[in-house]
C-alpha cells in the first residue's frame, strides 16, 4: 500500500493522544470567546500528535498551533484536529468526541485516521486502499434520494447567524428525511463513510475538522467536495454517492 508507513504513524499518534484524553477526568477551559471553546486538553493532545508526526519530515497544520515545520515532502501536509468536539468533551459527552489526523497531497485528501476513543472505534482510509473501521472494510450507504437520506450537519463558530443565512441553510436541508447535529464534524464525516448517516455538509467549517473524514469518505466510495473559503475555512460536502450529491446540488440551485 502506497501510504502504509504514513498510516501506521498516524494511527500510533492518534492512539497515544487517545490514551491521554481518556486519562483526564475533566476538560480544563483555557479560553471561551464568542462561540469558541479552547481546552488545555486540546493543546496537550496536539503536542503528543505532533511529536509523532514530525518524525516524517512532513509539515503539520494543526488547529491549536497553525503550521508546524516546513519543507520536507513538498506538496504533502498533515492536518490535525487533536480533539474534535471540545464542548462535548467538556460537558462529559465524550462518546461524541474524536481525534482526527489527515494527510493531504496537492490539496487532496489521501489518508485519514479518526479515533473515537471512548467507543474503541478507529476509522481509517487511504487512497487506493479502501476505508476501514477497526480493520473491517466499510462503504458509504446506497441511498440515492434526498428524501430518504439522513443528513449530519452543524453550526460552526465561523458561520453567519443572520436571519438570511439561517433561512438559506434551512432551505438547503429541509428536503432530507432526518437531520442530525452531533457537535463533532470529523465524527459525522466518519459516519458517512460507514453508512450510519448518508450525507454531511457544513459551511465555514475549518479544514482540520473535516480533513480526515474527507479522505476516509473518499476511500469508502463516497462523493467529496471541499471548497476553500479563506483562512482555513471551507465548505465541506461529504455524500454517500454521486447520485445523492447531484440531487442535493440541484435542489440547492432552485
Amino acid at each position: 500500500m502506497k501510504y502504509e508507513s504514513e498510516l501506521k504513524i498516524a494511527e500510533e499518534a492518534a492512539a497515544a493522544a487517545a490514551r491521554y484524553l481518556m486519562s483526564q477526568t475533566s476538560g480544563t477551559v483555557e479560553s471561551a470567546v464568542g462561540k469558541d471553546i479552547k481546552l488545555v486538553n486540546d493543546k496537550r493532545s496536539e503536542a503528543i500528535i505532533i511529536g509523532h508526526l514530525e518524525k516524517t519530515g512532513i509539515p503539520v497544520l494543526s488547529e491549536e498551533s497553525g503550521m508546524v515545520g516546513a519543507g520536507g515532502s513538498g506538496d504533502a501536509v498533515w492536518i490535525v484536529d487533536p480533539l474534535d468536539g471540545s464542548a462535548n468533551y467538556m460537558k462529559g459527552m465524550r462518546d461524541l468526541t474524536c481525534i482526527s489526523i489527515a494527510l493531504f497531497e496537492k490539496d487532496e485528501p489521501v489518508l485519514g485516521v479518526i479515533n473515537r476513543y471512548e467507543r474503541g472505534e478507529v476509522f481509517t482510509g487511504a487512497a487506493g486502499a479502501g476505508a476501514f473501521l477497526n480493520g473491517q472494510s466499510i462503504k458509504t450507504s446506497d441511498v440515492e434520494k434526498v428524501e430518504k437520506a439522513i443528513l449530519a450537519t452543524g453550526f460552526p463558530i465561523k458561520r453567519s447567524y443572520s436571519e438570511d443565512k439561517l433561512g438559506q441553510f434551512i432551505k438547503s436541508v429541509q428536503s432530507f428525511k432526518k437531520i442530525r447535529m452531533l457537535g463533532a464534524a470529523a465524527l459525522m464525516g466518519a459516519y458517512v463513510a460507514c453508512g450510519r448517516v448518508d450525507a454531511y455538509t457544513e459551511e465555514n467549517i475549518m479544514l482540520w475538522d473535516i480533513a480526515a473524514a474527507s479522505a476516509i469518505v473518499k476511500a469508502a466510495g463516497g462523493s467529496v467536495n471541499i471548497e476553500k473559503m479563506g483562512d482555513s475555512q471551507c465548505l465541506c460536502e461529504l455524500f454517500a454517492n454521486e447520485k445523492l450529491y447531484a440531487e442535493y446540488a440541484s435542489l440547492k440551485e432552485r
